[in-house]
């Protein structure tokens, strides 16, 4: 099988770096395995890892430093059938990091071969993730500030199923480069060399130093069996096809004519607790009921059960282009925690806009027409106001009809559930809504 190195990029690196040595270790390894160019595609990194994919007449993708591993798992899952394999520097290992970390747990198959040479060689010779203590580098006296990370270490711990650590003057590193890409599942390769421009200077290391530091480190030799486990595309596929599909959103069959033909937009002011969010999904599903499109925009705060909670609706019988509501036509003051939260909207409403508030809520000074709603003398609890407040709208004939209403609220609850909405819909209504029970 012939080589796949490019003739017309050969490895261009500094005299005696070990990266050449990789290089052309991958090159064999590739020829042993009789892979083609068009089955092979390497993405590289920034730094002079970053080098490799213009060195091979393969598929090639060149990204941002340290997000190599991300885009080969979106390269490996929308072809399976190549051979992904990801050049890194520790460099780039520690900028994404935590791209490293997600490809140990997901077990996709990739090779990821670190080129690790314990400094930011192409930038000047700064600290990495990996630079020893005690080591001389372009960055003063940072490294020593900082324990440096053993990738094979982390990436078992991450749940790796495949991890090595080898010299790159290793006689045999196209074989453990070879045995690598074979594996079904995530392998890891980190590989130890030399900058000469670099690290070499200020420092005194040779291969034989190297090897000696790797043995005096924990072995990794390829499979870990603790972390083996099904590869993450295969596995993803054969859960596939044991769930049921979810299937399409159910039609809304256009069948009533909605009480206002124009754009209407409407917001709902109100607390957690009290089912705003639901109450404005509701009012959507209602107008599609009668044809319209139908936009919905929420605001509350993290807390749970406390604090405001807001959602501004938009129905047309128009496609909505922009979502902005700076003048509702109808407000619904449901708490103080809602009516505080938009405050500053009460001073652009004019009469046009209806504001239906409960006696327990204060507003701001405004010039909109507005009508109390006394939900708590009816008997309905506080989280049902929202909802009784669309009840009231409804048998206002304003935005929605009765009709849509109780659609919508079929649509959208359980069959258990809708009984108890449709009874505060009646109670709202004063009773307009025909009993169905």
């Amino acid at each position: 099988m012939p080589g796949l190195l490019n003739k017309e990029r050969p490895p261009v690196f500094c005299p005696g770096c070990s990266h050449d040595k990789v290089v052309r270790s991958l090159d064999r390894a590739l020829q042993n395995m009789g892979l083609a160019g068009n089955q092979v595609v390497l993405v590289s990194d920034i730094g002079c890892s970053g080098l490799f994919d213009t060195f091979f007449h393969t598929h090639a993708l060149h990204g941002l430093h340290g997000r190599a591993l991300t885009y080969a798992a979106g390269i490996k899952l929308a072809r399976p059938e190549a051979r992904v394999i990801v050049t890194m520097g520790d460099g780039g290992l520690g900028i994404g990091g935590a791209h490293l970390l997600a490809a140990c747990r997901r077990n996709l198959n990739l090779t990821l071969l670190v080129l690790n040479n314990f400094n930011f060689g192409m930038t000047g010779g700064q600290f990495s993730a990996t630079t020893p203590r005690e080591s001389l580098v372009g960055s003063g006296f940072l490294n020593t500030l900082e324990q440096p990370m053993d990738i094979c270490s982390v990436a078992d711990s991450a749940g790796a199923p495949y991890v090595a650590r080898c010299s790159a003057y290793t006689k045999d590193l196209a074989n453990h480069l070879q045995q690598a890409v074979e594996n079904e599942g995530f392998s890891l390769v980190d590989i130890w060399g030399i900058c000469t421009g670099r690290f070499k200077k200020q420092n005194t290391v040779g291969p034989g130093q190297l090897e000696q530091r790797i043995t005096e480190l924990p072995a990794y030799n390829g499979r870990i069996p603790a972390n083996e486990r099904g590869e993450y595309a295969a596995s993803y596929a054969r859960q596939r096809e044991i769930r049921t599909e979810a299937g399409l959103p159910v039609a809304i069959e256009p069948r009533f004519a909605a009480p206002q033909q124009e754009r209407v937009e409407a917001v709902l002011l109100g607390a957690a607790g009290q089912r705003v969010v639901t109450a404005g999904e509701i009012l959507c599903l209602a107008a599609m009921t009668a044809g319209h499109q139908a936009t919905q925009k929420n605001d509350y705060p993290i807390t749970v059960l406390t604090g405001h909670s807001v959602s501004e609706t938009i129905l047309s019988p128009e496609p909505i282009a922009y979502t902005g509501i700076t003048r509702p036509s109808v407000l619904l003051a449901l708490a103080e925690d809602g009516v505080k939260r938009r405050k500053k909207l009460f001073g652009t409403l004019t009469a046009e806009t209806l504001v239906l508030k409960v006696p327990e809520v204060e507003i701001p000074q405004t010039e909109a027409t507005m009508k109390e709603i006394d939900l708590r003398a009816m008997g309905i609890k506080e989280h049902d106001w929202a909802l009784a407040s669309l009840a009231v709208l409804a048998g206002m004939n304003r935005i929605l009809s009765l009709e849509m209403l109780e659609r919508a609220i079929t649509l959208r609850f359980r069959e258990e559930l809708q009984g108890p909405a449709l009874d505060v819909v009646r109670t709202a209504a004063g009773g307009q809504l025909p009993d169905t029970g």
